[in-house]
Order: structure tokens, then C-alpha cells, then sequence
């Protein structure tokens, strides 16, 4: 069981709700990802008018639980405020906190990202932080308050996979307490596997599932693909070796004169 802010979470897949070509398609995602999570702008929805009020009340049928996000927020002022309302529509202290700070690669400002979290979890929210994978940002979020981490692997959207394996590793190795989760570069079921493979606790997928030909079908192999990294970190692998190991024993091999 994943452990977030006191709540126990059996799935380690966190689904976002943008993209999807239907609702239908959507929830049916929602089904084959096996999530208990999904993630919600409210600005983005609230942005479509009388249409986000429909997309709300489908999201709470699907009986997850909701993730808000301050997606599209630019300024400390901006998230914090989003922050509050999505409090107020769903009812939950739980705060997916996006600041972002470079228009193309959608990177964090983590100086705002630090300063809007101080503000919040004060105020009593627990907030999951998108944030990149420097070690000295996360030790400020966790002084900040956050109790959850969630580095990037590679832009919002790229569907690169883990550009940078050495720091997320670092990141797992220098953080061994606190929950990491994944968020943003994830492209393919492979990439979701390595990610797990080096110890992080769950992904939160969203473009790579909603792009995908056949979304459902894609969340079902990522769901399984997670679990799998979960399932190899957790049995302990083999490290890389320089030289050749035979998988026969040498010892009481046959002897020709």
C-alpha cells in the first residue's frame, strides 16, 4: 500500500483527465488503469463555462479519488488562489501544485513552487508538488511542509522518458522516506517500468494515455507495466556487471584426457 498524507492507496498509477476524445473513453481508462487517483485543472474546466460543471459531476461518479491541479498557473498568487477554489468544489485538502515557469518546456518555477507551498500547507493543504528532480527544491518543498514529491522525468508532454536516470536515482536514494511519484515525461509502458525499477512509489500518467489510439487499452499495459517495476524493484535485481558470469557451473563439468 502507497501511504499519501495518512491515506492508504492500493494502485500506484495516478491518471489525468485531459485529452480523452469522450468521456466514455475516459472512464473507461479510468476502469483499465486499475487508478484510485485521477488529477483535475479546475481552471482548465471552468475555463469551457456550463461544460465543467457536467465534467465535475462525471469525474465524482467514477468513484476515485480527486487530485486537484493548479495546471496553467503562473505566479504564486494565481496557484494559491486556484488552489482554494478547487478546495471549495471538491471538498479535499489534497493539491496537485503546478507553477510553472518556461512557456516551452512547461518547467517549473520552483522558486514560486517553494513559496506557494509554504503558503498552502500552512493553510491546511496537502500538497503534492510537480516539481524537477534537484535535490536541494525538494529538501526546500519538504521545509515547505510537503510530505509527497513528484519529479519530473522529462517536459510535460514529450513523452521522452526518464532523461536524466542518474538524478531520479539519486532523488530515490537521498529521499528513501518520502513518497515519489513520477509526473510528466512518461511516454510508453517501458519508461513507466524503468521509473519503478529504480524505486519511486507510483506515476501519474495523462498524455500518453489520452493520445494513445486506444487510451483504454494503452492504461491497462501501463497498469501492468507498473506493477511489474513495483513487483522487480521490490525482489531486488541483478546490477550491471563489466565482465561475463556463466549461468553453468564450472564445477563438476565433464574432464577429457
Amino acid at each position: 500500500m502507497l501511504d499519501l498524507y495518512g491515506t492508504q492507496v492500493g494502485s500506484r498509477v495516478l491518471l489525468g483527465t485531459a485529452r480523452y476524445p469522450s468521456p466514455a473513453v475516459l472512464a473507461e481508462a479510468v476502469k483499465q488503469s486499475r487508478t484510485e487517483i485521477v488529477t483535475v485543472s479546475l481552471r482548465r474546466e471552468t475555463a469551457g463555462g456550463r461544460n465543467g460543471g457536467a465534467f465535475f459531476d462525471m469525474i465524482r461518479a467514477l468513484g476515485v479519488r480527486v487530485l486537484p491541479n493548479t495546471a496553467g498557473c503562473h505566479g504564486v498568487s494565481e496557484a494559491v488562489l486556484t488552489a482554494k477554489m478547487a478546495r471549495e468544489v471538491f471538498q479535499t485538502n489534497w493539491i496537485k501544485l503546478e507553477v510553472i515557469g518556461n512557456h516551452d518546456t512547461l518547467q517549473p518555477d520552483v522558486f514560486a513552487l517553494v513559496e506557494a507551498a509554504r503558503i498552502l500547507a500552512s493553510e491546511g493543504f496537502e500538497v503534492f508538488p510537480y516539481t524537477t528532480d534537484d535535490l536541494v527544491v525538494a529538501e526546500r518543498l519538504l521545509e515547505a511542509g510537503c510530505k509527497v514529491l513528484m519529479p519530473w522525468c522529462a517536459p510535460i508532454g514529450t513523452a521522452a522518458g526518464p532523461l536524466n536516470p542518474s538524478a531520479l536515482r539519486s532523488m530515490r536514494a537521498h529521499f528513501p522516506d518520502v513518497p515519489l511519484i513520477v509526473d510528466a515525461g512518461i511516454g510508453r509502458p517501458s519508461h513507466a517500468t524503468t521509473v519503478m525499477e529504480l524505486g519511486f512509489d507510483a506515476v501519474l500518467l495523462n498524455t500518453a494515455v489520452a493520445g494513445a489510439g486506444d487510451p483504454a487499452a494503452m492504461a491497462e499495459a501501463f497498469a501492468k507495466a507498473i506493477e511489474a517495476g513495483r513487483q522487480a524493484f521490490g525482489a531486488g535485481m541483478l546490477e550491471p556487471r563489466d565482465m561475463a558470469v556463466p549461468s553453468t557451473p564450472v564445477i563438476g563439468k565433464a574432464v577429457f584426457a
